[in-house]
Formats: C-alpha cells, structure tokens, sequence
C-alpha cells in the first residue's frame, strides 16, 4: 500500500508533494531490510519513478527525499536487476559530483544530495553485479579520487570523504584490477595516506615521526569513521605490498607506517570505536613491508632523553636488570628508543586474548605483525621479551597457569586452531632468538612439542634466523631452582620423601624380607624355564 501511494504520488505529483510522500515512505522504513516479495514489482516501478523524477530539475530537498527511498529499497537486490543500467547509474554520479570538472565544493547546500547518492551507489554496487561491471566501464574508481582530491582538507565535509572511501573499498574489494589502477594509476596510496593525515591532524616534527598530544581531545565520530575507511581502502590498495622493494616505495610506506604510528597513539570517541581504529591499522601493517616498520619506534629527543636518565637514577639499585625499560611522562621507552607504539600493540593483543573467541580473525594479524618485527628488528624484540618473557623468578607453577601475557600465549600454544597454536608458538621462539633451550625455560617441553616437531628441533637447537649473540641472564631463583625443574611440565618439582624414612627398624626387615622372597621366586621360575629349554 505504501508502494502504491508513492509510486501514484511520483508520477503524477509536483515536487512538493513528491518530498512529502517520499519522507513519509522513508520514515516509515528506515530501519527495514527484508521486503515481503509480493510488493516486488511494486518497488521495482517506484525506483523507476524516483529516477525520473532525479533528471527533472527539483529543489535539492526533493533529491535528498528520492535519494534516502532510493537508498532503502536497494537494499533489496531483486529490485535493482532492472532498474541498474548505465543511464541510472550516470545520473547518481552526476549527483554525487563525481562528473564534475571543476576544483571546489563550494555549495553547501548541495552536500546532503552528494552524500545520500553516494550511500545509493554504495548499495547498488555491493549488491548489483551489473553495477560493478558498469563502474569498471565508467572508470567510478578515478572519479572518486577526483572527489577526495577535491575534499581532502576540508574538515566540514567529513560525511562526503566518508562514503567516498567506503564506495572506494567495496570497488577494490570486489575488483583486484581497481586495486592495481588505484595502486600505480591513480596513486591511491599517497592519496588515501594522505586523507589520515588530515583527519588525524598530524603534524610532523621529522621526516618520520608526528607530535603526539597524550592530553588531547579523542578524534570525533565523523574523523573516525573517515579513518576506518581510508585504512580499509589502504588495506585494499596494499595488499601485495610485500613484494615491493623500490626505494620510492619504502618512502611511501614509511610515511604510511609513520602515520600508522599516531593512530595507534590517539584514541576514538568510544572505546569500542577505538579498538575498531586500532584493528584496522593492525591489518595494515601488516601489509608494509618489514623493513618499513622501523619508523614504528623512534629514538628519544633531547629531554626526553634526559628525563629517562633521570628516572634510571630513581630506580632502586636492586631493579638494575629491569632499568633498561622506563615509563615516563606516559612514554614507554626502552634502551633510548620510544616503545609507545609496540607497547600500545602488546595492550591490544592481549586484549584480544582475554575476549577468548575469534582468535583466528582478531589475534593472528597482531600477533603475526609482532612476530615479524621481532625477526627484522632487535630493539622491538628485545623490548617483547622484557615484557613478554621477563626473568624468571618464580617458577612453582606451570607456565600455561597464571594471568601474565607469558601464561596466556602458553595457554595458546596447545589450542585446538592450529594456526592460532603456531602464531603463538613461532612468536615465543623468535622472542627466545629461534633457541630451543631457552624457550623450554619459558613454556616446557610439553607445550612447546608441537612448534619443535614441525620445526624438525625436538632433538634441540636453534632456527634457521641470525640473531645477535647477547644471552640471556638467568635470575639467582631461577639457577637455584633449575636442578629440580621438570622439562615437561616447565615447573618446579618438590623431590618425591623417602617412604623408608619414616620405617621403624622392624618394618624395614619386613620389607628387606618381602623383597628376598620375590628375587628368590624369579630366579626359581628363570631356572625352570632354562630347564625345559634344555629339555626340548
């Protein structure tokens, strides 16, 4: 019934009325995503009508009203095989300002009519095969970097950048030729870099590294979504990234990186919304090249530098082996190196443990970025095992039990995931420099067994990676300790008391007695059965 009066309304109405019926409709079904079927052709002859109604000349209230029906109804795929031609398709972009030539958006007005075409087109392609084929034909791709460009540094149109980028994602997502046209045709990568540049409001005191304002205000919803976007696109656009190695694109990915570095310092407007940030850059990292990901750590300025020396001098003389990492002034440095960005890593990963599901999406990318990064560079890596893998002090419990980040990562390497249980497992051993023996210290042979045995080292030994040569120290505990540690379990075993200990003189004669007759009767049934042999 809704259909019909709409649909009755749009083709014979003015503007005016058409806006009226339409917001009624849109009202009415905004949150609706399931249509009953028999109202199909119905919905299918509105979206005709809207479509003729968007080539009329109309106020852009009334466009707004068509695009929002618009947008509802494709969300039913059905609706959309006869209504998704070319024409149709160009008429959105012509709304979205995606035809445009001209370097301004300047009408302020026409801004909700830009945004509702692209939540249409972002619809219609996700859910229209001819509508990806026909955005490949229409180049789509090029156009909506046209309109970042034309947007990139305007915070007052955050709405605009957002659709664009999520428009931009679904096409690379859906097209791995978009992903190579976006990548070196239209350098996509500088482009949507430099889109979190903006929205994360950097400022760069070097070639590499970003003023970082722990006491600032958090990013605001619009600034946040618009990032999330643009790392998505990036994810897309990098995807092979790993088999670059031309020196222009180190640039480019230490710049990324470097950027990635502040969205893992900055938070959103929720915490939720903040870890969603943090994921996604997580997921984009690991698409840089390792050897791109130094920028992640930094050496400290001046002060700071003097301010770590000065809180060295505070420590107590007997925490000498814990002076090399310090947390000052909210930084996190270590061996003259601000570790922020890794510390903010580790936090993420080991909440992402204690959610205790969907290990194989939300642990692996971070922990397999840990891994590589602890492989390629020795100063994160050394920071990783002071925090992961500490001295050992106390070693009465199994390594799997207990609430620190050593513990759980133990718990892992015995999960049912097989990859979740060899991402554990490979981190802790490039943590241990790829050594058998210390990482049976840490995790004990049972729990590492897995990890050897497909490494062909459960005889001992180390991996096949160069590590620097530095050994570990053990604690005075730990070597007191060591004689009576079980290899299996990893933990230390009270020796077993002497049950004869505690045996008066006459028990010890009875047992003494009781153990001379059961030698005597083995002996006696040895000496029948040679007989018998003998025999035969």
């Amino acid at each position: 019934m809704d259909e019909e009066r709409a649909l009755y309304i749009v083709r014979a109405g003015e503007a005016g009325a058409i806006e009226r019926v339409l917001r009624d409709y849109s009202d009415k079904h905004r949150a609706t995503f399931k249509f009953e079927s028999t109202d199909e052709d119905k919905r299918k002859k509105l979206c005709e009508g809207i479509f003729k109604v968007l080539v009329k000349d109309i106020p852009a209230t009334c466009q707004v009203s068509c695009l929002e029906v618009l947008r509802i109804l494709s969300r039913d795929k059905k609706v959309l095989v006869p209504v998704t031609t070319k024409e149709n398709m160009q008429i959105l972009l012509r709304l979205a300002k995606l035809n445009e030539s001209d370097d301004s958006l300047e009408k302020v007005s026409e801004f909700p009519v830009i945004v509702e075409s692209l939540k249409c087109l972002c619809n219609i392609v996700f859910n229209s095969q001819m509508a990806q084929q026909l955005s490949l034909e229409l180049n789509l791709a090029a156009k909506l970097c046209n309109l970042l460009r034309k947007c990139k540094d305007r915070k007052f149109i955050n709405d605009i950048k957002c659709f664009d980028l999520r428009l931009l994602f679904l096409l690379s997502l859906l097209h791995t030729d978009i992903r190579s046209q976006l990548r070196y045709e239209l350098q996509g990568l500088p482009l949507l870099t430099q889109i979190l540049e903006s929205a994360f409001s950097i400022k760069w005191t070097d070639e590499y590294e970003s003023a970082i304002d722990h006491n600032g205000p958090p990013l605001s919803p619009q600034e946040t979504d618009c990032a999330i976007e643009a790392l998505k696109a990036l994810f897309n656009v990098t995807v092979d990234s790993w088999k670059v190695h031309k020196e222009s694109d180190s640039h480019q990915f230490r710049v990324m990186a470097a950027v990635l570095r502040h969205c893992l310092l900055i938070v959103g407007p929720t915490e939720d919304k903040t870890e969603e940030l943090h994921s996604n850059a997580v997921n984009l990292l690991s698409n840089v090249p390792v050897s791109c990901l130094d920028v992640l750590i930094c050496p400290l300025t001046h002060e700071e530098t003097a301010q770590e020396a000065t809180t060295l001098d505070e420590l107590p003389s007997d925490k000498t082996a814990e002076k090399e990492t310090v947390l000052k002034n909210n930084t996190m440095v270590y061996n003259g190196m601000n570790m922020e960005a890794i510390h903010v890593l580790l936090n993420f990963m080991e909440k992402r443990i204690d959610k205790g599901s969907s290990y194989r999406e939300g642990l692996t990318p971070v922990l397999s970025l840990l891994t590589e990064c602890s492989r390629a560079h020795r100063n994160i890596r050394k920071f990783l095992k002071d925090q992961v893998l500490p001295p050992l002090r106390d070693v009465t419990n199994r390594p799997e039990v207990g609430s620190t980040v050593r513990n759980k990562l133990v718990r892992l390497m015995t999960h049912v995931d097989l990859g979740v249980k060899q991402i554990a497992a490979e981190f802790l051993f490039v943590l241990c420099k790829e050594r058998v023996d210390s990482l049976l210290k840490y995790t004990g042979y049972g729990n590492a067994a897995g990890l050897l045995a497909a490494r062909g080292l459960l005889a001992g030994g180390r991996g096949d990676n160069w590590y620097s040569e530095d050994e570990d120290t053990d604690t005075e505990e730990y070597k007191n300790a060591k004689p009576n540690i079980n290899l299996i379990t990893g933990h230390l075993e009270e020796p077993m008391p002497n049950p004869i200990d505690e045996m008066t003189e006459e028990q010890k004669e009875y047992e003494a007695m009781k153990l001379v007759n059961m030698l005597d009767k083995l002996s006696r049934r040895a000496d029948v059965k040679d007989l018998h042999q003998d025999g035969g």
